[in-house]
């Protein structure tokens, strides 16, 4: 079952790689309380995601702050240490965006977002999607119907909505 607004946020473990390693986060527990932006999109380094979905997100961060937005989060199926990098390498880190893992697709599935296309290596990926939630209750959802399209997903869609 796909994950619709008025939906929690499920408890699920993600991961980031903070200064003594590799560190578990529940994304339930992060969003007790708080407002939160969360995006996800099938993989770092691939041409949308890069060039598209997270410099959306880049250039719209101080605005979600305005928002009273109190993180950003972006998460993709793949390791702590490969977000980490992506996140420096496109300035989402510099830009106050979190970059977390989601290694076994826990999450992505548990909120029934996944895809696969084994014929690129994506298996359990996830699809191009950004929602906000607040007290872990998700209040906006843009699911895109295309993985490789960056419309509705990204930051200035989700900013206009909140």
């Amino acid at each position: 079952m796909t994950i619709a607004v008025g939906d929690k946020l499920p408890s699920a473990k993600l991961m980031k790689l903070g200064e003594n390693g590799v560190e578990v986060v529940d994304i339930a527990a992060l969003a007790k309380g708080r407002k939160i932006v969360l995006f996800g999109l099938p993989g770092p380094y691939t041409g949308t995601c890069s060039t598209a979905h997270v410099p959306s997100f880049i250039r719209t961060r101080a605005g979600f702050t305005e928002k009273g937005i109190d993180e950003v989060i972006c998460v993709a199926v793949n390791d702590a240490f490969v977000m980490k990098a992506w996140g420096e390498d496109t300035g989402a880190t510099a830009a106050g965006i979190t970059m977390l893992a989601d290694p076994l697709s826990e999450f992505t599935q548990a909120v029934g977002l996944a895809f696969s296309n084994p014929d690129v290596g994506f298996v359990n990926r996830s699809l191009r999607y950004a929602l906000m939630a607040d007290d872990g209750v998700v209040k906006v959802l843009h699911v895109e119907e295309n993985a490789g399209m960056c419309s509705i997903s990204g930051g200035e869609d989700m900013l206009a909505s909140i």
